[in-house]
């Protein structure tokens, strides 16, 4: 009987287990969010850079960016793509004090965004001889950009509980 109520007892949502439930969704609804800007920022930067008679951004964000060189859409590009990510490293750092109760990951976790960011301008420095490079390179911010490091997280706090 004791095992049984063990068992449900750890199958309750307790607040730490909620807390990381919505930083998942808060991440998620994010992701989606700079899903729509980016694509319609590129759709932009397209229309502009190549001198297409129509753009395909959805109309709310072609009325917002109206007028917008295409210097400007670039730049706006990498703010944005720095909010994200510091965005994403916030919500990863939060995650982790909730998944192991304290903030022992904290630098950790700061390190390796710094890392992953810093092979990525490297890898987009190399695309000039290699252009693959410039395509890992992205792939590299995308992973800084979406909650896939929060999933990691979540992955280790499992693999964590059940070795202890």
């Amino acid at each position: 009987m004791v095992r049984s109520q063990n068992i449900e007892a750890g199958r309750r949502m307790t607040p730490h287990r909620s807390a990381v439930v919505v930083i998942v969704l808060i991440a998620v609804a994010i992701g989606a969010v700079r899903e729509f800007l980016f694509l319609n920022l590129n759709y932009s930067i397209d229309h502009l850079a190549n001198h297409r008679p129509v753009s395909y951004a959805h109309s709310l964000f072609h009325a917002a960016v109206v007028g917008y060189d295409l210097h400007t859409l670039l730049i706006l590009k990498w703010c944005l793509a720095l909010v994200f990510i510091s965005v994403m490293l916030g919500l990863s750092v939060l995650m982790a004090r909730f998944l192991f109760g304290d903030h022992r990951y904290r630098m950790a976790i700061v390190l390796g965004f710094l890392a992953v960011g810093s092979l990525a301008l490297l890898l987009n420095i190399g695309a000039g001889r290699h252009p693959a490079m410039g395509n890992i390179s992205v792939k590299l911010l995308h992973l800084l950009q979406y909650p896939v490091i929060l999933f990691f997280l979540w992955a280790a706090a499992m693999l964590q509980r059940r070795t202890a």
